[in-house]
């Protein structure tokens, strides 16, 4: 199928063409704008493939579901109610737009700065009906307005063409997705077509949607649109949250997951942020846990895990830089060592279970005077890691700014699931136990 690309997400330009000509000279633009007529130039304030950048257009392929996943302000909204007007004049069809309430529907598809009739030319705008909870164009399509809260309303339903706005917030999102697929049955010109516009929640239904050879996904952040945006929201509201777990989520536009056997949560680790800019106690310890690769060529290499953290005043943990990396041997005792001289830390501390001495060795190859612990697992990866949750959930423990691909890391790997070696998490680990030794029985042990 063609549109069933390997990651399923679109690769596209990033500009419209109303920036493009915005970024020309102004004698180039005047150019360009006399050689327009009155009616063309009427026609161009309302023609959206003008002003929408190209992510904002239906992908030119044979998809059935197209998935906007993005983060807040990209102009998802916008898209979404262009390609429904679109479709809606090609032909006489039965549309469904389907929202988390009959408000929502108003406000943000039909009514809103986005919706249908704000950005429509008068000469095709449809009219809008409340109270039937429909919208009629001139050439007899219309939309039926479904409050996703109510899921048995699309059982009458039959069409050819669905628009859902933010379906990761609704209160059953399963239940509303089986009703419409069976709905989606009428024949057309083309091919039964869905558009989701929504910001992404750990959803296994969306996993499912995004994994259909039919589905195209694009994704979109916040910052692709900060041209047409405030700069004080970007500013003081976008940046301020932008390496946490919710500005990955709002702004980004990143599908976050979160294993239910994972021993940490995003809510745990969000709790124990502090920004990056915050003033920190003075250190008394400083470590860089090091969690060596199993292998570190070809398909299988893995990373090294490289995790500096250290312990202040105030008897709490802060986690201050995650250098981990594929790197060979050489490469990533020379970061161990550098963080070390950059953090003025005082010990390298490398588990020394894969290559007996090797992390030494390695490490005494770059700086023959770093100071270098190497650590013994004798139990296993939950049992080491269990006592350094605890101190998460007691907020004893802070990152400093965002760590995405640690946190990742924190809140997938299960410990009972045979997945690969998480380093990032070792590194960590390690580094925590070093400053913070368990009180019960040790579970490492330290060499000379």
């Amino acid at each position: 199928m063609a549109g069933h690309l390997s990651s399923r997400t679109e690769t596209l330009a990033r500009n419209s063409a109303a920036e493009s000509l915005a970024l020309l000279t102004e004698s180039q633009r005047e150019m360009v704008l006399q050689a327009l007529t009155d009616e063309e130039s009427k026609a161009l304030l309302w023609d959206w493939e003008f002003w929408a950048r190209p992510k904002q257009l239906p992908p030119d392929s044979d998809w059935r579901t197209w998935l906007l996943q993005t983060g807040r302000g990209f102009g998802k909204t916008r898209s979404g109610a262009m390609w429904i007007h679109r479709r809606a004049m090609e032909e006489k069809r039965w549309i469904a737009l389907i929202a988390q309430t009959p408000a929502d529907a108003r406000d943000y598809m039909i009514e809103g700065p986005g919706g249908l009739l704000q950005n429509t030319p008068e000469w095709e705008r449809p009219k809008y009906y409340p109270s039937k909870r429909r919208i009629v164009w001139s050439n007899g399509s219309w939309a039926t307005v479904f409050s996703a809260q109510d899921a048995d309303q699309l059982r009458g339903y039959t069409g050819d063409t669905a628009w859902l706005d933010e379906l990761a917030k609704y209160p059953n999102p399963r239940e509303v997705w089986e009703m419409l697929e069976f709905g989606l049955r009428e024949a057309s010109s083309d091919r039964p077509r869905i558009c989701i516009t929504t910001t992404p929640r750990p959803l296994t239904l969306l996993k499912e949607i995004i994994a259909k050879p039919s589905t195209i996904l694009v994704h979109g952040t916040s910052y692709e649109n900060r041209s047409n945006l405030d700069p004080t929201w970007f500013s003081e509201v976008i940046d301020a949250v932008a390496q946490t777990h919710l500005g990955r989520q709002e702004a980004m536009g990143e599908l976050l997951d979160e294993m239910a056997g994972s021993l940490w949560k995003r809510e745990m680790i969000e709790k124990c942020r502090v920004p990056l800019d915050s003033p920190l106690p003075d250190m008394v310890k400083i470590v860089i846990g090091l969690d060596p690769p199993g292998s570190s060529k070809g398909e299988d290499a893995a990373e090294a895990g490289i995790v500096a953290v250290g312990k202040g005043t105030d008897g709490k943990g802060y986690v201050l830089d995650d250098m981990s990396r594929v790197a060979s041997p050489a490469k990533w005792a020379q970061t161990a060592v550098d963080l070390l001289e950059d953090r003025r830390g005082d010990w390298i501390i490398g588990e020394r279970n894969n290559g007996g001495e090797m992390v030494e060795h390695t490490i005494r190859t770059v700086d023959d005077f770093a100071p270098v612990k190497t650590v013994w697992a004798s139990r296993g990866k939950r049992t080491r890691a269990e006592p350094f949750v605890s101190l998460y959930q007691r907020v004893q423990v802070h990152h400093v700014g965002g760590f995405p691909d640690l946190e990742d890391q924190m809140c997938t790997w299960e410990p009972d699931e045979g997945q690969r070696s998480p380093d990032r998490m070792d590194a960590l680990v390690w580094a925590l136990a070093e400053l913070f030794p368990p009180r019960r029985k040790r579970s490492i042990t330290f060499g000379d």
